[in-house]
């Protein structure tokens, strides 16, 4: 077997990750349209999809990438340190604006942070000994963790979860779980998941709290995460965290979805099978996720296992139609400029968190009002170039998340013509 490769599936991962370039980088997150926010606790968006629609092409492509289902002293390496080092570029997005070093200051401390940057990616992104690349990003982990919790003032609050994170795990377990496994067992593995973390989250009395609950902070994910990582968390609600460590299980019923998804795909039926089989995965994922929702609801920040169905059926859809229209009818001569986005999605995902961090680093001074503190040139541009040019401020506010889609697209597009794929 050799690998597979659908550009269905290069586009539909390109689609997500412009749409999370776009709803991640507002020029004022005071005025966005409302698709472009995340639900405010339970329901869902277009915003909310984003991430479960990754995880999913992340149990997709685990099988699409795999020619021979193999573990062994190889295979389990290269998965470890493949996990390693998506964890470790998630955290370094966190300890980037806490680094601090020799007294430094101003553009002085933000240089030293773009060699520390720079490090970073030599050692998480390049591709050499295979050895060499698993002690490299266990030697990065572990000077993270010393840092994290080693009674450094400059750390003791860093964010320990994230989005990242969360990708390394659950590539983890299906990557293991494919290579030991058959897609029956898969399924029973990810049903289980999703039942266990509904009677977790419904059945057991939350310390120091009472009843079982769904609410902000109160319900038994949140305790979890703040008895576990305490100071570690969310900067936004500093005691719970979105991507935190019980709502992972769930997140891993995500990732399965996209396994069976994928052995769908490299199945010998006909593609016109293929199609109809996941049209209807789909529509039952859609259907059984509302029908959950009723007592388990929909929910983004506690992945609750309603939104796993409903989220991967959305996903599926979006895939099934992408795959008729590409890999069946043959219509893809449209598709070069989501391809473009969707082939190196790690370097998004990292840099798209460092850009707007150095450009808020770099200060110029407030026009027209030398006594007022310098402003970041993140926030310069916005207010005095972008905004003006716009009656009304949500607008203003998309044009800017645009423009910096535009910047992003000759980025990739400059790697596309060069065939530079950076993988972890």
């Amino acid at each position: 077997m050799m690998k597979t490769r659908l550009i269905s599936l290069d586009v539909l991962r390109g689609l997500t990750i412009i749409l999370m370039t776009i709803v991640n980088n507002p020029g004022d997150w005071g005025h966005v349209y409302s698709p472009l926010l995340h639900a405010e606790w339970h329901g869902c968006t277009p915003t909310d999809l984003v991430f479960p629609t990754f995880l999913f092409i992340v149990g997709v492509s685990v099988v699409l990438a795999t020619p021979q289902k193999i573990l062994n002293a190889n295979s389990f390496q290269k998965i470890i340190t493949r996990t390693i080092r998506i964890f470790c570029l998630g955290m370094f997005l966190y300890f980037f604006s806490k680094i601090h070093a020799f007294g430094l200051e101003g553009l002085l401390l933000l240089g030293f942070r773009l060699i520390l940057t720079a490090i970073i990616v030599v050692a998480l992104f390049s591709d050499y000994d295979k050895k060499l690349q698993f002690y490299l990003a266990l030697a990065v982990f572990v000077i993270m963790m010393i840092l994290a919790f080693g009674g450094f003032k400059d750390y003791e609050t860093v964010r320990i979860p994230g989005v990242l994170q969360r990708i390394a795990i659950v590539y983890f377990i299906v990557s293991i779980l494919y290579l030991k496994t058959n897609w029956k067992t898969q399924a029973i593995f990810g049903v289980t998941v999703l039942l266990t973390y509904w009677a977790l989250m419904t059945l057991i009395p939350v310390p120091g709290v009472g009843e079982p609950n769904f609410e902000k902070g109160t319900n038994l994910a949140a305790w979890l995460d703040n008895y576990l990582l305490p100071g570690h968390l969310w900067i936004t609600s500093k005691t719970w965290d979105p991507e935190g460590i019980l709502s992972t299980l769930p997140a891993i019923g995500t990732g399965i979805a996209g396994l069976l998804v994928g052995t769908l795909l490299t199945n010998s039926f006909s593609k016109d099978k293929k199609a109809l089989y996941l049209f209807i995965g789909a529509i039952s994922g859609i259907v059984i996720g509302l029908i959950w929702n009723t007592v388990f609801p929909i929910n983004k920040a506690l992945w609750t296992s309603s939104y796993v169905l409903y989220a991967a059926g959305i996903a599926s859809l979006c895939l099934v139609i992408l795959y008729y229209v590409i890999d069946v009818l043959g219509i893809s001569g449209w598709t070069k400029f989501f391809v473009i986005f969707g082939v190196n999605p790690m370097v998004v995902f990292f840099f798209s968190g460092i850009i707007p961090r150095v450009l808020s680093g770099i200060k110029v001074a407030y026009p027209n009002d030398p006594a007022h503190e310098p402003i970041g040139l993140q926030v310069y541009f916005y207010e005095f170039k972008l905004s003006p040019l716009f009656s009304d401020p949500i607008n203003a506010s998309l044009a800017y998340a645009l423009t910096y889609l535009t910047l992003w697209f000759v980025i990739l597009y400059i790697l596309y013509r060069n065939k530079l794929v950076f993988k972890v």
